[in-house]
């Protein structure tokens, strides 16, 4: 007899219907079928880059199926068309701005901007059944009702990453799969009724090093639509190529999706992250502030333009980064450069061969949309070019050379202050935070708190200001949280976001701060 999954969280809200016991025992089937091979792969991750750290190349791996003349499975009607796709967690009030948007597609984030404590999880998942459903409604604090409306955005869900445990389930006496407890909850409860509706089961896969863990994923599909009675290919999936790793194996992981693959997108946030990950204890690696590190510069170019080239090869949809821009409805101004920055981001995408966007917030759909609908015109997508032109060689991808590159005084500030915002508002329960109008998630905080942690690492010259060291860090860490006091709430868990980013800074390296923070979220 397989163990069976254990449920150790507390009742929420939506428990009831969502933790059934049917649905449970098909996580748990999930969990007998894939567990194993999921944590056989974080352990090659983990071999991957002690090879690498020892001089080891990257590069794609001996695949030579995946260099034929081969094509995705054709996208359904309504993922035809993704020139805007909106993101934001899975909780109603967000979820309901995000699909009215006018967007064509909307992410529901169960990861990077979603703190995932209990409630948050399971509620997410309750929130998502009545997004397909169209019943999701909410009212504020102060009486204020939301609703759906007649026109919605495509829903697409992403589920954690394969490096994350749901610590509130366990199989087998080990922590649950999150990937598994989001996905499998949400296929349960979500697949035919979104079939029913005209529309299917579509995710967004996040954070994979491999074409192996891409493989990984495919046959969770398989199993899944089996295990229910679904018909194989009706699952859809776009890939994040948000690390290094996949980069270089692009080719290789839309291969192993084909019959489930909807595309690629360009992570830009985690990518970069990713980078400097891979490369710590390399000075040559050491990149500057990050407001200098734009898409515009030539390794992110040469990342962007392989990802179209790769996508339109093979018949799959390539969609754009974040515009993580908040717009500013008190400062014209702010408001102004904002949207200028938006608007030259997507011209530059459109014109590389992107058939859509991703940004963060409502008022942004509408300048992403009029630039996409320019290059687009009658047409929902742009797969006819196939940037042939396009020669992106190894080199290329790993030349972290910036024009003018700096690290500066302003820029440690940045990041700490970034982070310490992020980690207190993370740490109280809300993923996805506006912070100098800007949306920061769990993606944008890493860059913070690794440059920190590479600076100090390598000593770098801050400047103006002398060399990077721990006093230095302590120093304006002091600075900032004095103040930030001055506008902290009773709720603020301030001194914990301080003790976290210390640990993340000065401590030994730690390969995701959700890992390390997951451990202090309160329970319900």
């Amino acid at each position: 007899m397989n163990p069976s999954l254990q449920v150790t969280g507390s009742p929420t809200r939506e428990s009831a219907r969502v933790l059934t016991p049917e649905a449970l025992a098909f996580v748990g089937r999930l969990h007998a079928q894939f567990a194993a091979r999921r944590l056989e792969l974080l352990e090659r991750r983990v071999s991957r880059w002690e090879e690498l750290r020892g001089g080891a190349k990257l590069g794609a791996p001996p695949h030579p199926e995946a260099k034929k003349d081969w094509k995705v499975a054709p996208a359904p009607a309504d993922l035809d068309d993704r020139r805007v796709e909106i993101t934001g967690p899975a909780e109603a009030k967000m979820m309901i701005n995000a699909l009215n948007s006018g967007a064509a597609v909307f992410m529901a984030d169960l990861e990077d901007a979603l703190s995932p404590t209990w409630a948050n999880v399971v509620d997410g998942q309750g929130a998502l059944m009545d997004a397909v459903r169209r019943t999701l409604s909410f009212t504020s604090p102060e009486g204020k009702q939301y609703s759906l409306k007649d026109r919605l955005a495509t829903l697409v869900v992403r589920p954690r990453g394969w490096h994350l445990d749901e610590s509130h389930v366990s199989f087998d006496g080990q922590p649950g799969s999150a990937s598994l407890f989001d996905f499998g909850l949400y296929f349960f409860h979500n697949a035919r009724a979104s079939l029913e509706r005209g529309s299917g089961p579509y995710f967004y896969l996040a954070k994979l090093e491999s074409h192996l863990e891409a493989r990984l994923w495919n046959d969770v599909f398989n199993f899944a639509q089996d295990d229910l009675g679904i018909p194989r290919g009706t699952i859809r999936a776009t890939v994040l190529v948000e690390t290094i790793y996949a980069a270089f194996e692009m080719e290789e992981i839309l291969y192993e999706l084909r019959d489930h693959a909807a595309g690629l997108n360009a992570g830009r946030w985690d990518y970069l992250f990713s980078i400097i990950k891979a490369f710590r204890e390399n000075p040559s690696f050491v990149l500057p502030d990050r407001g200098q590190l734009t898409m515009a510069v030539p390794f992110m170019r040469a990342y962007a333009q392989r990802l179209v080239q790769v996508c339109h090869r093979h018949g799959a949809h390539a969609i754009g980064g974040m515009a993580a821009f908040v717009p500013s409805r008190r400062d014209a101004d702010v408001n102004a450069r904002a949207m200028a920055k938006v608007r030259e981001d997507k011209e530059r995408e459109s014109g590389d061969g992107f058939d859509g966007t991703w940004v963060a917030h409502p008022d942004l759909v509408p300048v992403a949309k009029e630039v996409f609908d320019r290059v687009l015109g009658g047409g929902p997508n742009q797969k006819h070019r196939q940037r042939e032109d396009v020669r992106v060689t190894s080199d290329q991808l790993l030349d972290t050379a910036v024009a003018g590159a700096k690290i500066t005084l302003e820029g440690v500030r940045t990041n700490i202050d970034v982070a310490l915002q992020y980690l207190d508002a993370w740490l109280r329960g809300t993923g996805a935070v506006a912070i100098h109008n800007l949306m920061e998630d769990a993606a944008t905080a890493e860059i913070s708190r690794s440059q920190l942690w590479q600076w100090i690492t390598h000593g770098v010259d801050v400047d103006g200001s002398g060399t990077m060291g721990a006093n230095t860090y302590r120093r304006v860490r002091d600075e900032v949280v004095r103040e930030l006091r001055q506008s902290i709430t009773a709720e603020s868990r301030l001194d914990d976001a301080v003790a976290l980013l210390d640990e993340l800074v000065l401590g030994e390296w730690q390969d995701f701060l959700t890992i390390p923070g997951y451990a202090r979220l309160d329970s319900p």
